[in-house]
């Protein structure tokens, strides 16, 4: 199996790898046939994704894709994170092997189920501090 630089790149030197105590959004994606986890971390302000972290555990492809589309949606809005699709990060990687392509839908499904918490989370404070005026 054949990887790209880049995806060597991304795998041997992970960029945002970590964990974002008080993270804004975290989303946990996994693949139960190949055993790939991966949990994304997101700090949101003013609506663009400002920090992000990932930690994966699974194989190569699996590191680098992480590690590639943290790349893609830090600084952008959460409409534009929304837009990255599993292409745009294999694009950006110079291309998968098709057994690994698995890896990029992950990476896709982490962004989704982190900016969805992260929504959640601010749906549920923004409708508690309009409780809060109410009885105020």
């Amino acid at each position: 199996m054949e990887y790209s630089e880049k995806v060597m790149e991304h795998f041997m030197n992970p960029r945002n790898v970590g964990e974002i105590k008080d993270a804004d959004g975290v989303g946990e994606v996994g693949n139960p046939v190949c055993g790939d986890l991966m949990t994304m971390y997101i700090r949101v302000k003013d609506d663009v994704i400002t920090d992000i972290k990932f930690k994966t555990f699974g194989c190569g492809a699996a590191i680098a894709t992480s590690s590639m589309v943290t790349e893609l949606v830090k600084d952008k809005t959460i409409k534009e994170a929304l837009s990255i699709t599993n292409k745009d990060v294999v694009d950006e990687l110079d291309g998968l092997p098709p057994i690994k392509m698995h890896c990029s839908l992950l990476a896709e499904e982490g962004i989704k189920a982190a900016i969805e918490d992260y929504r959640k989370r601010k749906d549920k404070k923004d409708s508690r501090n309009q409780r809060f005026e109410i009885e105020n």
